[in-house]
């Protein structure tokens, strides 16, 4: 695995910050894949992007806008029509989709190099998130394995529910350290930890 210096590096704190005299209700971490990839289907050709990721990752992608899965090694989400994000926790996933992600199809684009990968988890999660996105973080609203893409301020993000009170944000890696620094902020009045 080649080893990637991290954009949080300077201001990634571990340990217990804010509130946390009652307890700690956010951690925050960065998960760093190995592989995250955006693919885009052409116009009809979404089922057979959809198919292509299966064969490649086993990952059956629900019909529907922001639909996604997530088996803790790999996800993937519909972030807008016809446009989707796979993630892995190995690197070269690119290469697997060779030959099976046709020009015909669409295009695959390798993000690993220009994404952060963030984590929110705990009872304080949503809330927090709800900070930042116009978003309904609810579980009925945003279901597990479902994906949106939205921004804050400036900041591009696509998010991910990955547990039940967890949620994956990549964001782009000349943002990230100062969408943490926000983050870590939003999270001080409900105590937090940084894993």
């Amino acid at each position: 695995m080649v080893e990637r210096q991290s954009p949080l590096e300077p201001v990634y704190h571990p340990g217990s910050h804010g509130n946390f005299e009652h307890g700690v209700d956010v951690i925050l971490s960065e998960t760093r894949p190995g592989s995250i990839l955006q693919l885009a289907a052409w116009p009809g050709e979404e089922k057979r992007l959809m198919s292509g990721i299966y064969k490649v990752t086993g990952l059956a992608l629900p019909d529907g806008a922001g639909g996604g899965v997530s088996n803790g090694g790999k996800a993937a989400f519909g972030f807008a029509p016809g446009k989707f994000t796979v993630v892995d926790e190995a690197e070269g996933l690119a290469a697997g989709f060779a030959g099976v992600i046709t020009p015909d199809i669409g295009t695959l684009t390798d993000l690993s190099h220009g994404r952060t990968a963030i984590r929110i988890a705990g009872p304080k999660a949503e809330w927090v998130m709800a900070k930042f996105f116009a978003i309904d973080f609810a579980l009925p609203a945003f279901p597990l394995g479902a994906g949106r893409s939205t921004n804050h301020h400036d900041v591009f993000a696509q998010i991910q529910r990955s547990g039940a009170d967890q949620f994956d944000i990549y964001v782009f890696r000349s943002f990230a350290r100062s969408f943490w620094k926000a983050l870590c902020h939003a999270s001080e009045e409900v105590g937090y930890e940084v894993h």
